[in-house]
């Protein structure tokens, strides 16, 4: 069910992870490495992960926390593992990954709603040193040129990973474009990437609306 080259790094039986058991209480633990388990899947060997706003609510008690769960879903990385029907990326490919899990060829993907494939998900796991991706084709976007050297550029392209595709599909959903007013509201990353998307969009004004005087 999967593929490897000769060159590719044997993967360990553990890695380590974090793990959120309880609001407050972040542990990293030593856990089974993820493999190829279905053939649409591929192993990420990460390289970098974010920590998103939308983790900080169970961490504070906000939302629950029914039980201990890994954390992560902002994510880059390179393929160790590929299954046997996967076409788009190859064992060694840089890429980055989707926190939402689509095949991009349901009905659904095809209108342009990949966060919401009818045999889709989420990843949740990406805050440790490998992880397995379901549906990689549609899930996974490579990077050309292969792996960045400056951390920083790696570091930037996590944007890419979440609030890039959140904000954009929010400039689209208000219709950006010439001629168009566009009220952001709110400066955080997604905000931020919401103005990006409507200046790219054509829009004619664009209007932050935050609590910073600035």
């Amino acid at each position: 069910m999967t593929a490897q080259t000769p060159a590719t790094p044997a993967i360990p039986k553990t890695m380590k992870a974090v793990v959120m058991r309880a609001p407050g209480d972040v542990v990293v633990e030593e856990v089974d490495t993820p493999r190829v388990a279905q053939p649409t899947d591929v192993v990420l060997k990460l390289a970098a992960a974010c920590v998103c706003g939308s983790d900080l609510w169970p961490y504070r008690g906000i939302s629950p926390l029914e039980e201990a769960r890994p954390m992560g879903h902002e994510y880059v990385g390179t393929v160790v593992e590929v299954g046997d029907e996967v076409k788009n990326v190859k064992v060694g490919d840089f890429v980055v990954g989707s926190f939402c899990l689509s095949d991009n060829t349901c009905e659904i993907c095809e209108d342009g709603f990949q966060s919401r494939c009818a045999n889709g998900g989420f990843i949740g796991d990406t805050q440790a040193e490998y992880t397995r991706v379901a549906l990689a084709d549609g899930t996974l976007v490579v990077v050309p040129g292969g792996k960045p050297e400056d951390p920083e550029v790696i570091a930037s392209l996590l944007a890419a990973s979440d609030v890039l595709g959140t904000g954009w599909f929010g400039a689209v959903a208000a219709q950006a474009g010439p001629g168009k007013t566009i009220a952001v509201v709110g400066d955080g990353a997604v905000g931020l990437m919401g103005i990006l998307a409507a200046q790219q969009m054509g829009a004619e004004r664009i209007i932050a609306m935050s609590r910073h005087e600035s």
